[in-house]
């Protein structure tokens, strides 16, 4: 999870989204990421990413900072950092864990009442994720996949999955550990 300094937008137009997202598919070819999972708030982001080696992650949000931050700056004629400090981000230890951080992160904007379904909300990859949508920024994990045989039963049942609200004590155990950067156990 990465916030805008300040709590600032970083995103103000379409365009900027598009911009991010062609500067994170950059970034994460070139430093050997898989992404799972995103969503792109006004003023932060959150993404669920494997990386593959031991320096990618630090290196993809360097890479963002320098190539977002740069185009942001310069179009909104603005300087300085885009991001509040670091990034934030935990280790995932179990696989229910997991499931539950695809969760976190996408339905993200039906929390901050920004939509009731999380199809609606154009800045995610629940689109992908739960209704089967292109996305080539996404790379399914190995236990989304495990949801079903096919594409389509493993949609319905991601659906079904995140139809399920997260519990209170849930969403604080994910957002005490990004802050802390302790594992999720």
């Amino acid at each position: 999870m990465q916030r805008g300094h300040n709590r600032c937008e970083v995103f103000r137009r379409e365009y900027d989204y598009l911009m991010y997202l062609a500067a994170l598919q950059w970034a994460l070819e070139h430093y050997r990421c898989d992404l799972h999972a995103y969503t792109l708030m006004t003023n932060h982001v959150h993404m669920l990413i494997s990386p593959r080696d031991l320096d990618s992650l630090p290196r993809l949000f360097m890479s963002l900072g320098s190539r977002y931050g740069g185009y942001f700056n310069q179009k909104y004629q603005r300087s300085g950092s885009l991001w509040s400090g670091r990034y934030y981000a935990s280790l995932i230890l179990s696989d229910e864990h997991l499931m539950r951080c695809y969760r976190y992160i996408e339905l993200n904007p039906i929390r901050a009442g920004m939509t009731d379904a999380p199809g609606e909300y154009r800045w995610t990859s629940y689109r992908c994720n739960g209704e089967g949508q292109l996305d080539e920024l996404i790379v399914p994990h190995e236990l989304y996949l495990r949801l079903g045989r096919d594409d389509a039963t493993r949609q319905a049942n991601y659906r079904d999955l995140c139809a399920q609200a997260l519990l209170p004590q849930e969403m604080t155990e994910i957002r005490r550990a990004l802050k802390r950067g302790t594992p999720l156990e």
